[in-house]
């Protein structure tokens, strides 16, 4: 018996820019879902916007989180030139910083 494969996770914190508008967060949002959705390696996508009482964000506003299958997968992912072409036209213009964490999921045991 074979233990199975655990997703593989891209965690994305975002800090925008001062001034970014409210229409061009709505924009990105919009476009790192359809980055997604178009990627058939890509087997999860989730988002949401800072909402902790704790003030411990350091400015990182939003957050995402990228499912594959593998770090193979994830591979492929980083150099696609839909993934490529995301990054230049909505996060170099707008992007103050983020923050990139990868590993393989697992399960509280």
């Amino acid at each position: 018996m074979t233990a199975q494969q655990q997703p593989y996770r891209h965690v994305v914190l975002f800090r925008f820019r001062p001034g970014v508008a409210e229409q061009t967060l709505r924009a990105i949002e919009q476009a790192f879902g359809d980055l997604a959705r178009a990627l058939p390696f890509v087997t999860g996508f989730e988002w949401g916007r800072n909402d902790s009482p704790e003030g411990l964000d350091k400015g990182y506003s939003h957050c995402f989180l990228v499912t594959f299958a593998s770090a193979a997968d994830r591979d492929a992912y980083l150099p696609h030139p839909a993934h490529q072409a995301f990054c230049r036209t909505w996060l170099d213009p707008n992007l103050e910083d983020a923050c990139v964490v990868d590993f393989e999921a697992e399960t509280g045991k």
